[in-house]
């Protein structure tokens, strides 16, 4: 059966065929895509903390540090909302990578509520070896897929990001 989904034009509209890939009779979870997804990030997160081990940084910990060190985020605010944690846990966080001398916060003079945050020579050292250790770890992951299959790859999952970005957005304005 083919539907359509018509989405608010404001969002970039995705007006096309719904397939229905998944039918509720039948189902089974370990074929779903988003299961598969998962199943694949656990394992890649688990192959990156066992290189990452010796260091001491865990999953959670390397993610902050290396979105500091690429420049994603420089506030304790940036840094939350690019690692998708609340304040909460980012103050956790940020104590634990304080407590190994990976990161500092600094308060801005203009504003107080604002605090910067700031790798150390140790935390900029550590978050330079992540991408090689990602590097190694994804291409392990990628073993036997030719140039040609990943750039496919990489372009069905951008498609599958685009329009879960897009749905949400649909969501969200639906929600106001």
């Amino acid at each position: 059966m083919v539907s359509k989904i018509e989405l608010d034009p404001f969002v970039d509209t995705l007006s096309c065929p719904l397939v229905e890939f998944y039918r509720a009779e039948g189902y089974t979870p370990d074929d779903s895509i988003g299961y598969l997804m998962r199943r694949i990030l656990s394992l890649i997160a688990h192959g990156v903390e066992r290189e990452l081990e010796p260091t001491g940084l865990t999953n959670a910990q390397w993610v902050p540090l290396l979105k500091l060190y690429t420049g994603c985020a420089s506030t304790v605010a940036e840094l939350a909302r690019q690692c998708e944690l609340d304040a909460g846990s980012m103050t956790r966080l940020l104590d634990r990578l304080e407590a190994k001398e990976l990161c500092r916060r600094v308060r801005t003079s203009d504003d107080r509520r604002v605090v910067n945050l700031e790798l150390t020579e140790a935390g900029r050292a550590a978050a330079q070896e992540i991408p090689g250790i990602l590097s190694r770890i994804q291409n392990a992951h990628l073993a036997g897929f030719s140039v040609e299959e990943w750039q496919i790859l990489k372009g069905y999952l951008r498609r599958i990001l685009n329009t879960a970005h897009i749905l949400q957005a649909a969501a969200e304005k639906n929600d106001k």
